[in-house]
Order: C-alpha cells, then sequence, then structure tokens
C-alpha cells in the first residue's frame, strides 16, 4: 500500500527436478482426505508461521489467474481493502474468497491448482462489520479438509467436500445455536458479525472472533467463539475474557493462533483503539494469561487499528509475535512494533516494524551467513514511510528475535537485524528523498526453507523470490503494473506454485517448460521410477 498514514534443456530438467521434489511428499500421502491441508488459512496453519511445506516452482511465468474481487472500489489510486487467503488442499484444489458486489457480496471459488479450471463456487450471506478499510472474508480448512467459511449473523457453514467438481452441500452452524439464529434471523444478521478469519486447530476445532453492535434476544456481546468438530460451541465476551470492562471486542483482522501443543488460544482485543493480548484455554476459553499491550518506548497503550490485519505468529519454543502501532502516532514513521512475549505472555524484546504485518518463522538454517546461536529467526516487512517522516526505503528484514541492536530511528533496542534487502521500483511520491522506493505490500509473507528463499508481493506489481543465501532477489514476476493497496498474502501450493495477490486478481506463477521438452505429469514419472525400482535385474 502507498503511505497511507499521510495521506536448452538443463534448465528444463532442473524446473522438472524441483516440481519433482515438490510433489513427492504430496502423492506419497496415502489418503489425501485425511493428510492435513497444504494452506489451511490465515499463514498457512493455526500458528500462522508462514512456512511451506511444499518447495517452490521457479519463478517463471503466469499459469492462470482469477479475480478475487468484482466489483474493486478504487480510492483515487489506492484499493483499500484486505482480501481472504486462498486456501489449497493435498489434491491441489485452491479454494479462494471472491467479493462479488460493490460493499456486501461474498462467495466462495474453488479451482484445479494445476489449470485453474473452476471447480465449483458457493456464495454466503456473510455481512461485514462496521469498517474503514474493508475487512478481510477468510476461511479455513480442518485437517480434515472440512472448509469453513463466515455467513451472516455470526453463523459459519461448512462442507466436506471441498475436492469434488460440482456444487457443494453445506451445512450452517452458529456459535450461540442455530435455533436462536433461525428464530429471529434479522436481529442477528443486523448485529452479529464475524470480523477474524477463521482458524482450525489440529483437532478441527474452529475459532474466531465476533462483534456486535445492538440488540439481540440472547444478549450478546462481542467476544470470541469456538465451534469444536462435532459442532458443540462455547464462546465468552471479550469483556469477560479479559476481566477488563473496558475491553469491548475482538480486534479486527486478527485471526486467533492456537499453541503448538493445542491447549491455548492467542486472541487480541481491544476497547476500540488499545487493549490486550489474552491466553485462553482452547477447550473453555477461560484466560490463562494476559498481557496490556504498549508502545516499548514509553509503556503508554499501543494502538490497535482496525485497518490492519497484524495476527499472532506463534514460535516453535512457544513464544509469541504481535504487530501493533506506535503511541504517539506516527512517530516512529508509522512502523509500529513487533511485540514479543513469552507463552506465558512475559514481554521480552520487541522487534522495529509491526504495523499490519504478520511474522513470518525461518528456520535459521535457511541464513547461511548467520553465526547467531537462535534456532529460528523472524522474517517480516520493514517498511520506512515517507509520508510519516521515513526515508521511504521500504524493505524486508530478517531479524534474530534473541539478539538486540539500537534501531537509529528510535533509538530503542530491539530485535537485531541478521539482513534486509530494499525493494527495486523507485517510488515517484517521494521525489525528495534518495533511494524511496514502492512499499512490500505483504501482511504475510510465504517461507520456502527447500529453496531457502522468501517469495514476497510489492505494491510495484511484482513478485519476487528473495534468497537468502545471497540475500539478493533471484527471481521476479511483473502481475500488474502495480497499485497501492491493502496488504496480502502469498502463498505456496500442493505443486509448488505460488500465489499471490495484486490489484484484486490471485496470480499463480511457477515453472514454464522449454520448448521442446516434454514433461510427463508428476504421477507418472513417480509410477515410471516405482516400477524400474521394483524391475527384476
Amino acid at each position: 500500500m502507498v503511505n497511507r498514514f499521510h495521506t536448452s534443456r538443463a534448465r528444463a530438467v532442473a524446473v522438472r527436478n524441483r516440481c519433482l521434489f515438490a510433489a513427492t511428499a504430496f502423492l506419497a500421502a496415502p489418503h489425501f482426505s485425511s493428510a492435513v491441508p497444504i494452506w489451511a488459512g490465515y499463514a498457512g496453519n493455526a500458528q500462522h508461521d508462514g512456512i511451506s511445506t511444499v518447495a517452490s516452482q521457479s519463478l517463471q511465468g503466469i499459469h492462470w489467474q482469477t479475480p478475487v474481487d468484482l466489483a474493486p472500489q478504487y480510492n483515487g489510486n489506492d484499493l483499500l481493502i484486505h482480501y481472504g487467503s486462498p486456501l489449497v488442499t493435498q489434491s491441489n484444489t485452491v479454494i479462494v474468497p471472491v467479493k462479488t458486489g460493490a460493499t456486501d457480496g461474498f462467495k466462495i471459488s474453488a479451482f484445479n491448482g494445476a489449470n485453474g479450471a473452476a471447480k465449483w463456487s458457493a456464495t454466503t450471506d456473510y455481512i461485514l462489520p462496521p469498517h474503514n478499510w474493508t475487512p478481510s472474508v477468510s476461511p479455513t480448512l480442518t485437517p480434515s479438509h472440512r472448509l469453513y467459511y463466515p455467513g451472516a449473523g455470526g453463523t459459519v457453514y461448512y462442507s466436506d467436500t471441498p475436492d469434488i467438481t460440482g456444487p457443494q452441500t453445506v451445512t450452517q452452524l452458529s456459535f450461540y445455536g442455530l435455533s436462536n439464529y433461525t428464530a429471529n434471523t434479522s436481529a442477528y444478521n443486523g448485529n452479529v458479525f464475524i470480523n477474524t478469519p477463521i482458524t482450525s486447530d489440529t483437532a478441527g476445532n474452529i475459532f474466531f472472533g465476533y462483534q456486535v453492535t445492538g440488540a439481540t434476544p440472547l444478549g450478546l456481546s462481542s467476544g470470541i467463539a469456538r465451534i469444536a468438530a462435532n459442532g458443540t460451541a462455547t464462546y465468552v465476551s471479550a469483556t469477560t475474557a479479559a476481566g477488563d470492562v473496558n475491553i469491548n471486542k475482538v480486534v479486527q483482522n486478527a485471526a486467533p493462533a492456537i499453541s503448538r501443543d493445542g491447549n491455548t488460544v492467542y486472541v487480541p482485543v481491544s476497547n476500540g483503539s488499545a487493549g490486550s493480548l489474552l491466553a485462553l484455554n482452547s477447550t473453555t476459553l477461560a484466560r490463562q494469561n494476559s498481557v496490556a499491550l504498549n508502545d516499548p518506548r514509553n509503556g503508554n497503550p499501543a494502538w490497535l487499528n482496525d485497518d490492519g490485519t497484524a495476527s499472532p505468529t506463534i514460535g516453535p519454543d512457544g513464544d509469541v509475535y504481535y504487530g501493533v502501532l506506535e503511541n504517539p502516532f506516527p512517530d516512529n514513521h508509522a512502523r509500529g512494533w513487533l511485540l514479543h512475549f513469552s507463552a506465558s505472555l512475559t514481554a521480552k524484546r520487541a522487534g522495529a516494524f509491526g504495523w499490519d504485518d504478520t511474522a513470518s518463522i525461518v528456520p535459521a538454517s535457511m541464513v547461511g551467513s548467520y553465526l547467531g546461536t537462535s534456532t529460528y529467526l523472524l522474517m517480516t516487512k520493514y517498511n520506512d514511510y515517507g509520508g510519516a517522516g521515513g526515508s521511504a526505503v521500504n524493505k524486508v528484514a530478517i531479524l534474530d528475535p534473541n539478539a538486540t541492536h539500537t534501531d537509529p530511528v528510535s533509538g530503542q533496542t530491539v530485535m537485531a537485524e541478521v539482513m534486509t534487502i530494499a525493494g527495486v521500483t523507485p517510488d515517484p511520491d517521494f521525489p525528495g528523498l534518495p533511494g524511496a522506493v514502492r512499499e512490500w505490500c505483504i501482511n504475510t509473507a510465504v517461507v520456502d526453507p527447500a529453496t531457502d528463499s522468501i517469495l514476497a508481493n510489492s505494491e510495484d506489481g511484482k513478485l519476487y523470490r528473495w534468497n537468502l543465501g545471497s540475500n539478493t532477489f533471484t527471481q521476479v514476476v511483473t502481475l500488474t503494473p502495480g497499485v497501492g493497496e491493502a496488504y496480502t498474502p502469498t502463498i505456496i501450493g500442493a505443486d509448488g506454485t505460488v500465489y499471490a495477490i495484486n490489484n484484486a486478481t490471485l496470480f499463480a506463477v511457477g515453472s514454464v517448460p522449454e520448448p521442446g521438452i516434454v514433461l510427463l505429469p508428476l504421477a507418472a514419472m513417480l509410477l515410471i521410477r516405482r516400477r524400474r525400482a521394483l524391475k527384476p535385474n
């Protein structure tokens, strides 16, 4: 987004081998229906770590594309909408939330990831909560490949057959009881709204925040809901969960995160501008711990802006990371902070950037030059907004959560920079700032350990591969001429295709075989190899 704070053959064989490597684990799975999804929801999984289990294809061309917004609403040259993350099943079905109208109006569409052929589409009566920038509509896949997506009045719909071609059989659920919902549909549709992405844990239980704006027959208040795999529901108001009468909602667009042992759900809550991070029992939603979300410079309540999409990330050690804005604002160049806590929410050292960003986890082994002691690092956006006093030299960064350095902007001791790299496209909005480049427009980037790289989307309309061995952009594909837009996710699909959203369109990017080279389908190649291995000498 622009700163809105101020207003030959060898190559073909290599491609084939990369694709084969990427698909081996996928094709070897004994039952696709019981294997976990390739990309289950926002930032990939319930920890939001952004790590791909599949090696990405080479970024050589656009395989197919599809709109994610049938009626995009531009604000000048800006597109102020958060598009929901695509999902990918083990069978390479790509599930895409699509905005169909100028305001409300949404559907969920499914495509064959190999060629973009349409498989099915289902409309939803979901209604957006009150907003400034348009919030995301974000479904999830459970480990059994049940697809959940939001509906009106705080309800959800699910389908157990997302891989079929043809109409879906869907079931509607309500966390406060479907009979209550149907008894007074208009009251609930007008006053209860799911306001976060839906997150599934490893048992197939789902979690989401909901916002209540008026009277309902049950007297509901904004809060967080859990629906178990068997349909049993639990919910708690944000006020009760926080133990604070001033807290009245879950932060908009902040996807609940689940600890790796499945016992704790982390949810940020607010009074509309400031608030806390809660650690709740993942079964009862009873509070285990909480911590105020403060500006690390001065202890002031940090700004929890509903125009962002920052969500908690859980590290392999259980540490929790969450992005906030500074207070006073924007005297940290509107960069905010990546707050850092232990699993029990004891504060640790913050990172220098947090605005509208969900940190991705980077195994330290991906960075050959790294000599520190941390087993994992963090990848974050690292913009420095020219319209808020910054340099407009917008970067992405790898940070060490357990080492420190002095931030040159704030003077604060923050997480150490392991490496950074600036964008490459000059930004004409800041002619007086040398080195000004277009912003990175990601809210969650995908980490590809198989290639030691990060796949990231830029406001210049290009998709980049950032190789962490050389700290260079080794590949780039142009998607669009570029547009100022709210931040979007990048993901990797079941066959290694890379997906990025730019200017209201989802692009599927990957390898392009050289002319004259015929590549067998991956499944056939594996079968031939298997038969050769079994053939007697």
